[in-house]
């Protein structure tokens, strides 16, 4: 079993078994309009040895491609057009201007100014890691509370925070809130590759990724097909090959990772979602 299975499955079962249902206030609805209860738990910790072992579900397969299309849509396009990304999984919070409003790669790409110039958030962030890697403020954030009412949806992964120890990045994802069916596997991969493409473009090795999730939680109409699917067969991990000619942050395309022995689960199709 990899690793990145075997946290889903005791995270899914913590939630089955002992999390609280959301039955009063519920803000997200079905399509039909009918109110997405969820059953939760607070403050989920996972920790991932990147250097062990790629952590991407074997119970399901995960588009690796389209998640690395949208990571790269938000920490290297820094967009915020929805034309721009090449899946529809943003589609249904397209704004009337085709964007989500002031969010995610929106906030990567507002510059600041400091005592040496302008940067964005990312420019920044490899900007420090580079030349000062002991630092313990290599932070990026995209909660910006004064941007949250031009929001389409408040930003549910939304900060990340690296440490440089013994050659080594390492990287902490902080999440507010996770449907644990449709964006846990799919999460864990984008910010894992993040995480690579960052330390090839500073020299460094892959050290852990931690996911912290505030609210862990898996919606009413999801509960069935999550308790089928942690009862699936799994596999070992896959191995991560990256294209050793792209060097550069911002010169990756979703072509240059491939996954050499993915054996997974068949997919589950027309998963209802939550909006």
């Amino acid at each position: 079993m990899s690793y990145a299975d075997q946290l889903f499955i005791e995270t899914c079962q913590k939630i089955l078994n002992q999390g609280v249902w959301q039955k009063d206030k519920v803000r997200a609805v079905w399509e039909d309009g009918k109110p997405a209860l969820c059953k939760k738990t607070f403050a989920v910790v996972n920790r991932y040895d990147l250097e062990a072992e790629f952590p991407i579900l074997t119970l399901r397969k995960v588009p690796l491609k389209n998640c690395i299309d949208e990571l790269l849509w938000i920490w290297q396009k820094k967009s915020n057009k929805v034309s721009e990304l090449a899946s529809g999984i943003w589609d249904a919070w397209e704004m009337a201007d085709g964007t989500i409003g002031k969010a995610y790669g929106y906030q990567l790409g507002k510059k600041t100014r400091y005592s040496d110039g302008e940067y964005d958030q990312v420019d920044r962030l490899i900007k420090d890691i580079k030349e000062n890697p002991e630092s313990r403020r290599l932070i990026c954030h995209m909660y910006a509370i004064e941007d949250l009412p031009e929001m389409a949806l408040y930003p549910c992964a939304y900060s990340m925070t690296f440490q440089v120890a013994d050659g080594k990045l390492n990287a902490l994802l902080n999440q507010r809130s996770q449907d644990m069916l449709v964006a846990n596997g799919w999460n864990v991969t984008q910010y894992s590759i993040l995480v690579h493409m960052l330390a090839i473009e500073c020299g460094l090795q892959v050290g852990e990724l931690v996911h912290v999730i505030a609210d862990a939680h898996i919606y009413d109409r999801h509960i069935d097909i999550v308790e089928d699917l942690i009862k699936r067969e799994t596999y070992p991990a896959p191995k991560l090959r990256i294209n050793p000619e792209v060097t550069s942050f911002y010169d990756f395309k979703p072509e240059d990772f491939t996954l050499e022995d993915y054996v997974h689960g068949p997919q589950i199709k027309n998963i209802p979602v939550a909006i």
